[in-house]
Parts: C-alpha cells; sequence; structure tokens
C-alpha cells in the first residue's frame, strides 16, 4: 500500500535515480503511449527509483469516475514497474486532486506534497514548486479550496456530468490564477524557499512547475528546475551535472536574484 501524507522518506540503494515532470498527458504532452513506452523501457535501463514530480495528467482526479483511457494506460505501467521492483513515488501537483489513498494509490510507494530521499551520498528534496510564492494570495487560496475535503466529497457525490464540470472549471480557474508567475521565473522567492528547505537538512532541491531547466548555487546547496516533459519528451537521471559556480551561471538562465528582477520563462506556467 502507498504511503502518504504532507513528505515522504526512504533510503535509495540505486544508482539510477529517474524524474518526470510535468507531462501534462491528454493536454500538451499528447496522449499518453510516447510517455508510457518510456517507463516501459525504464527497468532496462537499469532504473530503481521513478519520482513523479506532479502534473502528469492535464488534471487527475482521484475517483474513478473521470478515468480516461491515457490515465488507464499510464497506470496500468506504473503497477508494472513496481511489480518489476522499482520504487515510485508522486509528488503531488496543482493538477492533482485526492490521489493519496485513491484507486490509483497502488501504483506508487509514496503519494505526498514532497518527498525526501537519498542517493549517492546526496540528499534531495522534491516538491512540485507551485505554492511557494507565499504573497501570491489569491493562487493559494484557490488552490486549498480546490483540494479541500469538501471539494473531495463533492467530486465524489455529485452526478457524475456536474461533477465533471466542477473540475473542469477548477482546472480552468487555477490556469488564470498566478498570472504574473505565469511568464515570469520568481527567481527571488525560488531561492529564499531553496535556502530554508536546504537548511532542514537536505542538499539538493529539486522542483517541477515551472517548465524550464535551471540549476543555481544557493546557501548550503544548490536547487535544480526540471524542464517539462511536455516540452522535451525525455526522462530526466540523477545524478545530474552540479550548478556552476556562484556568478558563473550559464547565458541562458535567469537574472540574477541579486538584480531584483524575474526572468521570463518562455511559455506559460500551468
Amino acid at each position: 500500500m502507498a504511503e502518504s501524507g504532507e513528505a515522504a522518506f526512504a533510503p535509495v540503494s540505486s544508482r539510477l535515480v529517474a524524474l518526470l515532470a510535468d507531462a501534462h498527458l491528454s493536454g500538451p504532452g499528447g496522449p499518453a503511449g510516447p510517455l508510457v513506452r518510456q517507463l516501459e523501457a525504464l527497468p532496462a535501463a537499469g532504473c530503481r527509483r521513478l519520482v513523479v514530480m506532479g502534473d502528469l495528467f492535464q488534471a487527475w482526479v482521484g475517483h474513478r469516475r473521470f478515468e480516461t483511457p491515457d490515465i488507464a494506460e499510464v497506470v496500468a505501467a506504473l503497477r508494472g514497474l513496481r511489480r518489476a521492483g522499482l520504487r515510485i513515488d508522486y509528488v503531488e501537483g496543482n493538477r492533482d486532486f485526492f490521489l493519496a489513498g485513491s484507486p490509483y494509490a497502488d501504483a506508487f510507494d509514496a503519494v505526498a506534497a514532497e518527498v525526501a530521499f537519498e542517493d549517492a551520498g546526496v540528499r534531495y528534496l522534491a516538491v512540485h514548486g507551485d505554492g511557494l510564492v507565499g504573497s501570491d494570495w489569491q493562487y493559494l487560496l484557490w488552490r486549498r479550496l480546490s483540494k479541500s475535503g469538501l471539494s473531495r466529497l463533492l467530486a465524489g457525490r455529485l452526478p457524475a456530468p456536474l461533477a465533471r464540470r466542477m473540475v473542469g472549471s477548477t482546472e480552468r480557474r487555477l490556469s488564470r490564477t498566478n498570472f504574473r508567475h505565469r511568464r515570469r521565473l520568481p527567481e527571488a522567492a525560488i531561492r529564499r524557499y531553496a535556502e530554508r528547505r536546504l537548511a532542514e537538512g537536505h542538499d539538493v532541491l529539486l522542483l517541477g512547475h515551472f517548465h524550464v531547466a535551471r540549476a543555481w548555487p544557493v546557501a548550503g546547496g544548490e536547487v535544480r528546475l526540471l524542464a517539462a516533459w511536455f516540452k522535451t519528451r525525455a526522462l530526466e537521471w540523477l545524478p545530474a551535472a552540479p550548478a556552476p559556480p556562484a556568478g558563473a551561471e550559464a547565458a541562458s538562465a535567469a537574472t540574477p536574484a541579486e538584480a531584483g528582477t524575474d526572468a521570463s520563462v518562455g511559455s506559460e506556467i500551468r
């Protein structure tokens, strides 16, 4: 049975850890088939752990009444990976609703808001990343309401057509909120959050949600933003190349926080 809760931790004895961020299947990520083939190839590649960083689908609700063929196909592949011996952790994203304790929970070893793990002596903390801008009260309010116990009850009890309309309305509303940070990377907020979380005993903070690959050294370690699968069509792996020394970020990286500006992301964060 999958673990659930605010956080999960388990040691890793393997050398290969795969990361999957923001596939947005049935949306900009398209149909499930290409990703399923990549997942099915993981055991032969030597993978022993898969960390899914959230937003696997354009919207995923943990009730059978919302199941689509894409959801059924991916969940079957994930269950097959677990039977093959892989550990799979799911970090809930802003488009994931009520997965812990759902009929899909057995596809994962843990479903949580964040996952801490260690590999090759490096202590990682994986968080989706959508809730780290504390000043974005409108988005945080809608996020809290959409994931509340009342919303879960309504999603399970309302007539199916009405429940589907409610989920669609919530998904569209979440896309319209957080407007500023959909086009501007909040680097200063990310750095502040990373430094606070790394001080808890982690070396690297892994974030999804922002859809672009970035890596910065910060006090206490490093923060890495993962590229969205729906853009790259590729899984990522650990260990990854370390961030460049302070002051030597690549020209493609976001504007340094010291400049007091946010970098353009280039496409909407949803």
